[in-house]
Formats: C-alpha cells, sequence, structure tokens
C-alpha cells in the first residue's frame, strides 16, 4: 500500500453483483487493518488484507430511479474538472439506463478498452484454456526456445515471487532440458507463431522506455519487463531475445542468442503451461496490463482461425463483441490495450458490458468482474477513494482508464439499498491529476443513492 493512503479503517466491504437463474449473489471482499497510532504520530502505510465472502443481495433491494440517480449526482457531474464529460449509470439486474449523458458519442477509452478486449476473450475462448511454451532440440547441441503467445513466462529462479499469477518459468525450462540429458551448445528463440508488426502504427516508442508496453513477441518474459515485479518497469525493446538469454544464463550457456525456426518433426525435449486464461484476463484488468491485453487478444484471433498478430486481435474483439449481441457500430478500435489515442469507444458500450457481466443475461463474462480494482484497496484504485472522503471506498469497483488528457472509469457498485448499478464515465481535455477524483466523487455518490 503507498504512502498516501494511510490506514484502512476496519469492515470495508466490496460487493460484487452475480445473478445465477434470477436469483442474487454478491462477493464481498473485506478490508481489516485497525491498527491505531499515538496522537501527532502521522499514518503508517498498512498492508490490507482482501478476504473474499459470499453474502446475499438483498432480494426486495428497491428498483432504483432515473430521478433518483440523477439526484445523488446531480451536484458531482458538474465538477469542472471532468471537461468534456460523457457517461451511462444503469440497474445491473435489468439493464435498465437511469442516466445518461451522450452516452453514444465515441471517445477515447484509455485503458478501458481492455474491458472489451477481456468481455471478448471470456465470451469465445475456453476459461481453463492455456498456452504451452515449448523447448525443441536443434541441430549440433542446440536447443530452441518456441513461443506461442504467453508473456507471463517468468525469468525467475525457482520459488521466487513472480509478477503474473501463477506464472511458468524459464527455470523449469532448464531443468527439464539437463534432465533429457542434452550438452546444450547454444540457445536460440523461435518468434513465428506471431505475424505482422510487433507494435501498433499509432503506439509511442517511448512508451517502451516508459514502462507502458514492449514489442508484442509470440515470446517474451515477464512482460518484457527490466525489473521482472516492477509494474512500472521499463520493457526491453528486444523481448525473445531477451527470454533466450535467461535460459541460456539459465542452462549456463555462454553463446549468444540467434533467431531460428523450429525444424520440422522436431523434438519437444521440455514445456509450461500458462496460467488458464481466466487469470490471465484477471491479471490484465487488475494492472491494466497492456502487454498481456494484446497477446489475449491475439489469442482469441489465432482461435477464430484469424491471423495471429495485432490487427487480427483488433478485428476478432470487434467480431466477438458483435456476434455476442454488443452494438458495436460506433467502436473504433487499433489496439486491445487502449494504449493508442486513435481508438474510440462510447460510454454506453461500455456500461452496457459491464452491467451484462453483472447481470444475468451472460455468465460467460462473470469473471470480468473478479478482475476489476477494489476502490482505496488493490489495483490501480489502491490510492484513490480516499476513505474518509469517499463512500465508495471498499464498494466500488471498476476499471480505470488513463492518458494525457483523458480519463475513464467503468465499473459497478453496490447502493445503500442493496441495488447493484453499473457504470462508465469519461472525461476528456483535463488533467487526469484533476479528472480522476473528480470521476471517482460520482461513483461514490451512487454508494450513498438510494435512488428511489
Amino acid at each position: 500500500m503507498r504512502s498516501r493512503r494511510g490506514v484502512l479503517w476496519a469492515l470495508i466491504s466490496v460487493v460484487i453483483l452475480a445473478l445465477i437463474g434470477g436469483g442474487a449473489v454478491a462477493v464481498a471482499l473485506q478490508i481489516d487493518s485497525s491498527e491505531e497510532l499515538p496522537p501527532g504520530i502521522p499514518p503508517q502505510p498498512a498492508a490490507i488484507a482482501v478476504n473474499p465472502q459470499i453474502n446475499p443481495v438483498p432480494p426486495n433491494a428497491p428498483e432504483p430511479t432515473p430521478a433518483g440517480v440523477r439526484q445523488a449526482i446531480e451536484e458531482a457531474v458538474t465538477d469542472p474538472a471532468l471537461g468534456e464529460f460523457t457517461g451511462e449509470i444503469s440497474d445491473a439486474l435489468t439493464g435498465q439506463q437511469l442516466w445518461s449523458d451522450s452516452p453514444t458519442e465515441p471517445r477515447v477509452p484509455a485503458s478501458n478498452a481492455k474491458i472489451l478486449t477481456a468481455a471478448a476473450a471470456l465470451l469465445d475462448l475456453p476459461h481453463d484454456q492455456r498456452i504451452t511454451t515449448t523447448v525443441v532440440a536443434g541441430p549440433g547441441g542446440q536447443v530452441i526456445l518456441k513461443g506461442a503467445g504467453d508473456p507471463t513466462l517468468s525469468a525467475q529462479p525457482t520459488g521466487a515471487d513472480t509478477f503474473y499469477t501463477r506464472a511458468p518459468r524459464i527455470a523449469d525450462l532448464a531443468a527439464q532440458i539437463r534432465k533429457a540429458g542434452i550438452d546444450v551448445t547454444s540457445v536460440a528463440v523461435d518468434t513465428s507463431a506471431y505475424t505482422g508488426p510487433s507494435m501498433e502504427s499509432t503506439w509511442d516508442d517511448g512508451d517502451i522506455a516508459g514502462g507502458d508496453i514492449a514489442p508484442i513477441e509470440s515470446l517474451m518474459a515477464d512482460g518484457a519487463r527490466i525489473e521482472p515485479l516492477d509494474e512500472y518497469s521499463p520493457r526491453v525493446a528486444d523481448p525473445a531475445i531477451i527470454a533466450g538469454e535467461s535460459l541460456a544464463a539459465a542452462l549456463g550457456v555462454d553463446a549468444p542468442v540467434t533467431e531460428q525456426t523450429v525444424p520440422t518433426g522436431g523434438q519437444v525435449i521440455a514445456q509450461v503451461q500458462s496460467a488458464p486464461l481466466v487469470t490471465r484476463v484477471n491479471d490484465m484488468m487488475r494492472f491494466s496490463d497492456n502487454v498481456l491485453a494484446e497477446t489475449l487478444s491475439v489469442e482469441l484471433s489465432t482461435a477464430q482461425g484469424g491471423p495471429a498478430s495485432l490487427a487480427g486481435g483488433v478485428a476478432a474483439i470487434e467480431s466477438s463483441l458483435s456476434r455476442h449481441g454488443f452494438d458495436m457500430s460506433a467502436v473504433t478500435l487499433r489496439d486491445a490495450s487502449g494504449l493508442s489515442y486513435a481508438n474510440r469507444v462510447p460510454a454506453g458500450v461500455l456500461d452496457t458490458l459491464m452491467g451484462a457481466a453483472a447481470g444475468p443475461s451472460q455468465p460467460l463474462m462473470r469473471s470480468l468482474l473478479d478482475g476489476l480494482p477494489v476502490a482505496g484497496g488493490t489495483g490501480t484504485l489502491t490510492d484513490r477513494f480516499d476513505p474518509d472522503t469517499n463512500p465508495g471506498a471498499g464498494w466500488v469497483r471498476a476499471k480505470t482508464g488513463t492518458l494525457t488528457g483523458v480519463s475513464s472509469l467503468t465499473g459497478i457498485v453496490q447502493t445503500i439499498d442493496g441495488r447493484v448499478l453499473a457504470f462508465a464515465l469519461m472525461s476528456g481535455g483535463t488533467s487526469p491529476a484533476d479528472a480522476r477524483p473528480a470521476l471517482d466523487d460520482v461513483a461514490g455518490a451512487l454508494r450513498e443513492c438510494g435512488c428511489r
């Protein structure tokens, strides 16, 4: 937890709606940090324990009304810090639109584009699907590390922490190679599983050193981070070669790593598998991981018989969501992560997707909620929603989105009456430092909304 947050007081509950067969069930996350400090001593950052619990959403929770929602947020939505503001709020149970402001206007979504990526992947891919990274025997003692699109592969040694959840390890590949009894002379890498450019044309190459993105190759380690446990670490410009060098180091091989294609019928001597799809989607949402978003979209494309490319991934997202009945007519995607300023998504689309995940219509999307950061507690909302001033702390779960001049927030919140609302809020033209608290105020106002 970062220093600005101070101490989070006991029992802040977060509720996620899950509707099964018409019944409502809530997953409550309790954030407990109750240690008191002597007067006059600044609060010290405190760790938080997030404990999932299953609690019922009141079956007789009053149905919210448009007038009630409007009254609850009327002051918050006039904050000048919101700039060019659009949004939509709906009842997750019924799907009824309760409030909107230009909800069909296409806007730059920033990382809220990941909601589309997550939804499409969960709708069309098996939730237990894994990606296999292999090592194939080459000529003369060479081993070829072949990527298949898993950036969670980790160079961390056995027993050490990894950034991604249940990440496969290069150390395990090295152990299998040694067990096979091969006298390794060199390591090569095969990135042929992906085609097309590794960087979308609208991305800024400076974002590699900035830690926002890396060239998207089919072989990467730790999301191409230079510091494998640092979420915001600068990325490497040649992910596959660096991954190969990590394998070479684990094997004690000094020869330079080269690029090769595995021979037809080559013998697989080692392999590791990624965590299941649903785990990778959750990591992508919780950390707003751009690299993972792009590789998930390519995984979706290849499953649909499309190209294993960034452009193929974008096309697969749009095709998948359209096929499942979501209106994509006003959506323009250039990437799956939201890094491009050329992306356009209306607030109404984001709200509809979030409502579908929380409501009864799309049970396959339910896992999308698991990866949403908790207001004031986890992920990209750790340092937002001060519990002393914002009633949404612990009750809002939402995906953030931030680019220069762009801020967005899409998620769910349970009102004091026990009803769950979905919302999508999009701000443009002001500093994110100003817009983010203003967006949080709108979402927090919904928590205290009886909305009747």
